[in-house]
């Protein structure tokens, strides 16, 4: 991706194969005409994933030349030879893209940048791959020629010291950002079986030009997305430029004071409850000594007026013979 770009996916389409031939016997008019000539391929903007904005590209891409350095003079004061990184592609793709882009035999590193979550991904070619262990094994580092053979263990040993040299140039990098430590676990040959994130999970990939001698070729560092973007955004001071733009918080308002003037006025309290129903009839013959039942339920649920306004809701009962209200939660207006 150039600097600064769009971080979108593209969608190759081939060009329609032309119709077949007529029969033999059919007229020379029903004969289709030639097909107009076509591009090999078109690219189409498929989906735009625009993840990382051109400041966050820029910043980051400064900060990660930096992580080339020192893994070149990492490696080839490890390797006893001139070895150069150069920054590549920076782009946000879909694992399942990733996986599928991975299906010739390889080196992938599999490994935790703890205390993030998510397996990133260290891709490796082959002749890459094996060039390095010829090297670390006292040769000149060539790639032998059948890249497709099995490795041995002694040769995926060295290719894990390796990617360990890597990982930890790839965590002391973000050392002013956030303190990372890298855990591996394990390699894989290929990517079509690989199952370390979900199909649409959104990797940051970084992809480094290796050079060794004659031999040159890629290598992708692959990064959960969610799990760096916020040390991207801290990278690139997003969040002091979003606390900065904050408004101010409105000034609590200071407590009413008591005017003491008050102390002295009487306001009437009354308290009342709903739910009893009588029949203007029943209301006629009622005479002294009658009693009229009460639901319990209703003496729970008494409403206290203070000057008619109702405040609370209370719960009847007696305190020393005489009727009571025992107030509950107050009631909003």
């Amino acid at each position: 991706m150039p600097e600064g770009g769009d971080s979108s996916e593209t969608l190759t389409t081939a060009p329609e194969p032309p119709p077949a031939a007529p029969a033999a016997d059919a007229p020379a008019a029903d004969a289709p005409k030639a097909p107009q000539a076509q591009p090999a391929s078109q690219t189409l903007h498929w989906r735009g994933t625009a993840l990382l904005s051109q400041r966050q590209l820029r910043k980051l891409r400064m900060h990660l030349e930096e992580f080339a350095q020192t893994l070149t003079s990492r490696l080839s004061s490890f390797l006893r030879v001139e070895v150069i990184v150069k920054i590549g592609e920076i782009q946000i793709t879909l694992f399942q893209r990733l996986t599928a882009s991975w299906t010739d035999t390889c080196h992938l590193g599999l490994f935790k940048t703890e205390p993030l979550r998510g397996i990133s991904v260290l891709h490796v070619p082959m002749p890459l791959a094996m060039s390095l262990v010829d090297r670390m094994m006292g040769g000149p580092g060539k790639a032998p020629e059948n890249t497709d053979a099995e490795m041995s263990e002694i040769e995926k040993a060295l290719l894990e010291q390796l990617t360990q040299i890597v990982l930890e140039e790839w965590c002391a990098n973000w050392a002013s950002v956030k303190e990372l430590k890298p855990a591996p676990l394990g390699s894989e040959t290929s990517g079509s079986f690989l199952q370390t994130a979900s199909p649409q999970t959104n990797m940051l990939t970084l992809g480094l030009r290796v050079v060794i001698g004659e031999l040159e070729q890629p290598v992708t560092l692959a990064v959960p997305y969610p799990a760096i973007e916020p040390l991207i955004r801290q990278l690139t001071g997003e969040n002091e430029l979003t606390a900065a733009a904050a408004p101010t918080p409105a000034p609590v308002p200071s407590a009413v004071k008591w005017n003491p003037t008050l102390d002295e006025v009487r306001i009437p309290v009354v308290a009342e409850w709903h739910g009893m129903e009588l029949s203007a009839r029943q209301i006629l013959h009622l005479q002294l000594g009658d009693v009229l039942p009460i639901d319990a339920d209703r003496a729970a649920k008494v409403v206290l007026r203070m000057a008619d306004l109702p405040k609370f809701h209370g719960r009847l009962g007696v305190v020393a013979d005489k009727w009571a209200v025992e107030l509950g939660q107050p009631i909003k207006h």
